[in-house]
């Protein structure tokens, strides 16, 4: 009897969450991979309109102070119709930031992924702030229905040098829970998309929340130290070897 040959694919999609040979039945897609599509639409739509449980959130970064804003969309549809509005804070929220003297301001927005946020942010900061004694931060500032320039309205307000906004990235059909981190220098209202540094992909099956911390916490010294962020700060933080992408911590660097 022959035997059925193995599948070429089959170490390629071990190795990635892309939908790749998915096979065929008839001139359709298989009924599980199309279930599979289906549902991954399903997870994506659930992460752009579901919310984040801020005070959730806020016992995960314990004992981290946290403070809470708003942006100037009233609510999700606003928000998803007007990203004008989400890159503003609302009136009441600007009076009520704490004005200080602070090296680094961490904000976390909502974005497009309350999963990303409710799942990652936490923990990067953490791993943060315990890589960057040497920095003084700021209380965690919680944004609802925020984009990412509104870090550079909060930081500015509150007297930070340096911010690095987290924010639920636009979720796709494979990762419906990817976290982006937007470092920006001397942050206030206007700056450009090219005066900032992005780390993206941090989820569970993409960077992982060590490597994460390890690339934002140099950048981040990197920045303090060269006064700059942007197209000209190039990351050439060590390669991080290794199945965890956790082997070395930049703490460790001698």
């Amino acid at each position: 009897m022959s035997e059925t040959p193995k599948d070429p694919w089959a170490r390629f999609r071990s190795a990635t969450r892309a939908r790749i040979a998915l096979g065929r039945s008839g001139d359709a897609l298989p009924t599980k991979a199309l279930l599979e599509f289906q549902l991954a639409h399903a997870r994506a739509r659930d992460a752009v309109h579901s919310a984040v449980d801020f005070d959730r959130l806020a016992a995960d970064l314990s004992p981290l102070e946290s403070i809470r804003v708003h942006s100037a969309a009233p609510d999700r549809p606003t928000y998803l119709r007007r990203p004008d509005l989400g890159r503003r804070l609302d009136p009441a929220s600007a009076a009520g930031l704490p004005a200080g003297e602070w090296d680094l301001l961490f904000v976390i927005a909502d974005g497009l992924s309350a999963a990303a946020v409710q799942v990652n942010a936490a923990p990067l900061v953490h791993a943060c702030v315990a890589r960057l004694g040497h920095l003084r931060i700021g209380p965690v500032v919680l944004a609802g229905q925020a984009r990412v320039a509104l870090g550079d309205e909060v930081a500015s307000a509150m007297g930070a040098r340096l911010v690095a906004l987290l924010v639920g990235e636009r979720p796709g059909l494979s990762a419906a829970e990817s976290l982006g981190a937007y470092l920006t220098w001397d942050p206030k209202p206007g700056r450009a998309d090219s005066e900032r540094n992005c780390i993206s992909n941090i989820h569970a099956g993409g960077l992982s929340i060590q490597t994460a911390a390890d690339k934002l916490c140099w950048l981040a010294t990197e920045a303090a130290r060269l006064k700059l962020t942007g197209v000209a700060l190039k990351e050439d933080a060590p390669s991080l070897a290794g199945p965890d992408n956790d082997k070395k911590q930049l703490t460790d660097r001698s």
